[in-house]
């Protein structure tokens, strides 16, 4: 059984069948139990680390999170972009009647049926979603966000012949292209250094006869980085923070503390406009987005008082302070958690729901107070010219 969905590779004496797959297909899901019943493989390996294998094994343990936690190690925006990106997946997948991976849980099902070794071949979830933050600036991080943000709530819909076009060749290819014009490092790290380590993982794996159950679009890739050899040290370290970010990141608080602090010695007037003006606007704009997600008065209030001095600490942020009073005056109940993944389904939902409230208060306190400080600073700089011009 050939199509051009399964594709053979010969390495030295081991076979390996490649089945490239749609997430939310169920010609995907029933190609994989066939395939893998068919060839009879020594091991079977998925495009799953050990995290997405146990929410898969166990299910998504939403109660169990701990939102204080998640707001204080400053991953809310991170956690917000994975829910946003698995409610897209999961919405197309309801709309074929299908369960989102169903080929990755066929093929763990059919890897324990055969009694073939399963191999775990996909890098930790958390060392590429943090590859790929650190690799895109603050705008590409805000447009890339509001992208998958409002692609949730399309009600585009696509056909079957559609998504089955998705696990071609030429049009992943196509795809990816475009995608690597927009956020070319987000394409390295989430595609191209992936592709490297799943070549690795599956070439190693035990047997003479390996069957990768993966998404289409890694099958080019894989086919060519395959007959590599391939670092993985250097594919799962967790780059540093950029030398340059935190050096700019420093230097600006000392640049407007320092010429505030100079105004103030030379016209107390001008001095105390100064900070007048970047006390509204770093607290206007970082409320003004903790009221956009509708965020407790108190929440709110924090993010005012909190900004102006958290945007001359680049080791905090507003939205820290306002997502840690939002979590515990409105502090999610169990139910929150359990209706989670049909919440984000829609905007009403998204901002009902006390956990993705958090994080909106969290993330878009941040953006205010990330525009309140070029705003503030801006207007700190022009007080300063004209004091010095007049």
């Amino acid at each position: 059984m050939e199509d051009q969905n399964i594709h053979r590779v010969h390495i030295e004496d081991k076979e390996i069948i490649l089945i490239g797959t749609a997430h939310v297909s169920k010609k995907s899901a029933e190609q994989v139990k066939q395939v893998i019943e068919e060839e009879q493989p020594d091991s079977v390996c998925i495009e799953l680390d050990k995290q997405r294998y146990k929410s898969i094994r166990e299910g998504q343990k939403w109660k169990d999170m701990d939102i204080f936690k998640v707001v204080k190690e400053n991953k809310a925006l991170l956690l917000l972009v994975n829910l946003v990106m698995s409610s897209f997946q999961k919405r197309m997948a309801k709309q074929f009647g299908i369960n989102p991976g169903q080929e990755m849980i066929q093929g763990i099902q059919s890897a324990e049926d055969i009694d073939a070794n399963l191999v775990l071949a996909d890098r930790d979830i958390n060392i590429t979603f943090t590859r790929v933050w650190r690799g895109i600036n603050f705008w590409g991080k805000i447009k890339l966000f509001f992208e998958l943000f409002f692609s949730i709530f399309s009600d585009e819909e696509i056909t079957e012949e559609e998504l089955e076009k998705l696990k071609t060749e030429d049009m992943l290819t196509s795809m990816l292209s475009e995608l690597g014009d927009s956020f070319p490092k987000l394409k390295n790290a989430l595609i191209d250094e992936r592709d490297k380590y799943l070549s690795h993982k599956i070439k190693t794996a035990p047997g003479k006869k390996i069957v990768a159950v993966l998404g289409a679009g890694h099958v080019p890739g894989i086919k060519e980085e395959i007959l590599k050899d391939q670092n993985l040290g250097d594919l799962t370290k967790v780059p540093p923070k950029s030398k340059v970010g935190k050096i700019i990141g420093w230097m600006i608080p000392i640049i407007i503390l320092s010429i505030i602090g100079y105004t103030f010695y030379t016209n107390r007037n001008t001095g105390i406009d100064q900070t007048i003006s970047w006390v509204l606007w770093n607290g206007s704009l970082s409320s003004l987005g903790a009221l956009i997600a509708l965020g407790h008065p108190l929440s709110i209030l924090t993010a005012f008082v909190v900004s102006p001095i958290s945007s001359l600490n680049p080791a905090l942020a507003a939205g820290w302070f306002s997502g840690i009073v939002e979590a515990f005056i409105r502090k999610p109940k169990v139910e929150d958690f359990q209706n989670l993944s049909d919440d984000v389904f829609t905007i009403k939902g998204f901002w009902r729901n006390k956990v993705t409230r958090i994080l909106l208060v969290v993330a878009l306190t941040n953006l205010g107070s990330v525009l309140g400080t070029a705003i503030g600073g801006a207007d700190v700089i022009r007080l300063f010219i004209k004091n010095i011009i007049g």
